[in-house]
This record gives structure tokens, sequence and C-alpha cells, in this order.
């Protein structure tokens, strides 16, 4: 199917619109996509769990693709982020909702999870552990000098020129940068380069995509960017320093769903926590499984995408 012909729908929530591709009949499980993303990303598991017996639904989230793309940089706090998620299972008349995430949709998947446990039933990630991050995330110890992205992107006149100058080139790079392809921890390399380095220099050469991503998916991704631009979407990494101010409540708050969590072995960003392993696993009350896929970097449910699918299934029968 082509990703034009998918079945959406424009859902009013809260202070804005989300394009929503909504498919199937069944329980409702809702996929959240990461940066620089979209619903696409999610394509190789949408028909799966159709015919698997749910209701899937895929917003392109608040920043991206067809959905509503606020300026203000408040507009996209965690507060926001995560009140996006009840509100559109009760638009699409649901009162309850098994979700995924993955990327920064995890991070948005796990707070959730955390802050609407009445509606939320059960949460699983895909690359991203659960954590709660502090002023090192953006300034690492030790790294004033060199490189970061977290940091590059707090600044909307450095970040969106550079990134918007030539969106295939962008996306070409930062995806192939992120899959198993690439050359072993090329995206942790950028702590090798100067501070004040473009964020496009400090990732290897893309001269193709990776297998993982088809033309037409690329296609219809940067035509999608061409559409909403960086802005929203690096909106939300202008926001990980007031998580904790925002949520004081959930300091040490345990998660009480069902939970499960999957990454590719290849995968760098679980490496941007310290000892993520051992803080993950004690954040939850009822953890099912973690699981971690051989020949699958960032981008594991493209890359691998049956052994995910088996997963993602096992969990949603699980905690049915």
């Amino acid at each position: 199917m082509k990703f034009s012909e998918r079945k959406f729908q424009d859902v009013k929530v809260n202070d804005v619109v989300l394009r929503t591709v909504v498919e199937g009949d069944g329980p409702l499980v809702i996929l959240l996509h990461g940066w620089p993303q979209g619903w696409q990303f999610w394509h190789k598991q949408i028909d799966f769990l159709v015919d698997a017996g749910y209701r899937v639904a895929v917003p392109d989230q608040r920043g991206y693709g067809g959905s509503s793309k606020p300026e203000a940089i408040e507009a996209y706090d965690i507060l926001k982020l995560t009140g996006d998620i009840p509100a559109l299972a009760s638009a699409l008349g649901h009162e309850t909702f098994q979700l995924i995430g993955h990327d920064w949709g995890c991070i948005v998947a796990w707070n959730t999870a955390l802050l609407h446990e009445d509606t939320c039933t059960a949460v699983m990630g895909l690359s991203v552990p659960f954590w709660r991050p502090g002023p090192e995330i953006i300034d690492p110890p030790g790294a004033d000098d060199k490189f970061w992205f977290m940091r590059y992107l707090q600044d909307p006149a450095v970040a969106e020129p550079e990134l918007e100058a030539d969106l295939a080139a962008t996306l070409r790079r930062i995806y192939f940068c992120l899959s198993a392809e690439s050359p072993p921890y090329s995206f942790m390399k950028q702590f090798e380069y100067p501070r004040n380095t473009p964020l496009l220099d400090t990732l290897p050469p893309a001269t193709r995509l990776p297998a993982c991503i088809s033309d037409e998916m690329f296609d219809y991704s940067v035509a999608q960017f061409t559409r909403s631009g960086f802005r929203g979407p690096n909106n939300w990494y202008r926001n990980l320093l007031r998580h904790a101010g925002l949520t004081p409540e959930l300091e040490g708050k345990k998660f009480s769903q069902p939970a499960a969590f999957l990454c590719g072995k290849e995968d760098d960003v679980p490496q941007f926590i310290p000892d993520w392993r051992a803080q993950f696993e004690s954040a939850f009350e009822d953890l099912r499984f973690l699981e971690i896929i051989e020949d699958a970097a960032h981008w594991v449910h493209l890359e691998q995408p049956d052994e995910v699918n088996g997963h993602l299934l096992r969990f949603l029968r699980d905690t049915a």
C-alpha cells in the first residue's frame, strides 16, 4: 500500500490537530514515532497489527508532517506531548489503550504511562530506555568543548538553517548514520569534533540509504519535512530540561502497568545513559521482557520487522 493511501483522520486533541493513520478494529494500540521521523516509520507494523485484531492509531505527533505545528517552544513540553495521547484515544472512542513508542516517541510513551495510569494499560518502548533527564543530557560532563547534538539543537538560529538547507541530504545522512549499516559507534563519534561543528559534519557520509528505508519511504519523508520543517521537531529537545520541573510527582515513581523494551544491538542511543540497563529495570513493577535484537541499530522496527512484530504481538496479547 502506498503511503498516501493509508486511512487518515485529522483528530482534534487539546490545542492541536493530529493527522493520524487509523486502521483496523479491536483494542486500541497507539504507535508513537520519534525524531526526525513521522507516522511512516511504523509502516511495517500497521498491517501486521491490524491483521492480528487491533485498531491501530499512528499519529504524526505535534510539529510533524500533517499535524499542527505550533511555533512556541513551550508548546512541546512533556505535559502537552503526553496529554495528546489519551486525548487521541478518547477522540477515537476508546477509554483505554496500549502504547508503543520509538525514540522520542518512547519518551512520550514512558511519561504518558506514568501520568495517565487510568487510561494507558500497557507500555512498550523501542530504542530509548526510561530515564529522568537532568542538565547532563544537554551538557555532558567533561564535554564543554566537544560537539553534542542535543546542545546543538537548543539554538533555532543554528539548527534549523543547517538541517533545512538540503532536507534530502540531511535525512539521508541521519537515517544512514543510525542504521546498522554505518560503521560501529558512528553517532557517538560526534564527541571527537569541536563544539561549534555543524551537526551533519559529525556524521559519516551517506552515499545511499540504509536497506531498511525504501526510496518511496524516503521520498515521502522528505516531502513531509518540506511541509513541516525542523522547528517543531527540534522544539521537543528544547524542552528537555523542563521535564523534571513540570513533573515533580514522577520522581522515583515506578511503572505500575506491564511494560517491555526492545533495542537493536548496534544502537548507540541507549549509551546516552550510563549503566542504562540497571537503572531502567529498577523503574518497573512489571517488566515483562527486555530484548536486544541482533543485526539492528536505531531503526530496529524497520531493520528486523518480523522479529520486532513478533515481540509486539507477544506483549500486546500478554497484557490484553
